[in-house]
């Protein structure tokens, strides 16, 4: 059984902005301990220190680490390691839209290192930490916008677009979070995906598309139940649409097709 959520340590990543800092403030609102995932100092400092102050929690710690980069990945899941004795749950929320191809800082294509692989690495290297919790949950941030991983192209180098690349990586996430929950069997650490709303008012959202449908609040509330609703409780290997269990692009169905990105992707992350 998952401890109360006021003993909780949580952890999320892309922390410092739209539903991810929406997120935070309120797991944190509810008492649990959380671990903000920021790319820059500066304004991580500063949604620190907002977060503090408008939750009055004195429970907000700062991380920070590049997530283009596989090395800083690494050190972001070492720090967490060295703070705390467990991790209750991972919430795989940092995210881009790239409109051109461009490579992160290992030479992969910069949508899929980023929203995939970063969080493959991260949550391998935080499991210990997580099976350390009573009950652990991870939860994948994914999106509606889905396309079929392309192995004969996976870093899309012919044709690059910038919505097939992050549907790809989207899709990656839910198939990544199938794979690792039928593999991790009946250990206590439920792994779900979801899309938590469509075009939420995010920088991102406003720059790809030039308009939001739904609010943040809206996305935070589908992805704070997947982290702490006792009604989810066990609950693992599903896919989210909102509040409802929906389906995914059918590939995440594909035991071939999960397998195949898993060992890819475990060796692109190797060191």
């Amino acid at each position: 059984m998952a401890l109360p959520v006021e003993e909780q340590t949580i952890l999320v990543t892309g922390a410092t902005d739209g539903l991810g800092r929406r997120v935070a403030a309120e797991l944190a609102q509810r008492g649990a301990a959380v671990l903000l995932h920021g790319r820059t100092a500066e304004r991580g400092h500063h949604v620190l220190d907002e977060l503090r102050e408008a939750t009055g929690s004195d429970r907000l710690a700062l991380y920070l680490a590049d997530l283009s980069s596989l090395a800083e990945v690494r050190r972001l899941a070492e720090d967490v390691e060295r703070d705390h004795e467990r991790l209750d749950v991972l919430v795989n929320n940092a995210g881009i839209f790239a409109d051109e191809r461009a490579l992160s800082q290992d030479g992969y294509e910069l949508t899929f290192a980023v929203n995939h692989l970063s969080h493959f690495l991260l949550t391998e290297l935080l499991l210990p930490l997580l099976r350390r919790s009573p009950s652990a949950r991870v939860v994948n941030v994914s999106s509606i916008g889905q396309t079929p991983v392309d192995f004969d192209d996976v870093m899309l180098e012919r044709g690059y677009d910038g919505f097939r690349a992050y549907a790809q990586s989207k899709l990656a996430q839910v198939m990544f979070a199938f794979e690792l929950a039928e593999r991790l069997g009946d250990e206590d650490v439920a792994v779900n995906a979801l899309h938590p709303a469509t075009l939420m008012d995010t920088k991102m959202v406003r720059r790809a598309f030039g308009r939001a449908r739904t609010s943040v609040e809206d996305g935070a509330e589908a992805v704070v139940r997947l982290a702490v609703a006792e009604d989810v409780e066990g609950v693992s290997g599903r896919y989210f649409d909102g509040l409802e269990e929906s389906a995914a692009q059918r590939q995440a169905y594909d035991a071939e097709a999960r397998r195949r990105l898993w060992e890819l992707s475990e060796e692109l992350t190797r060191p």
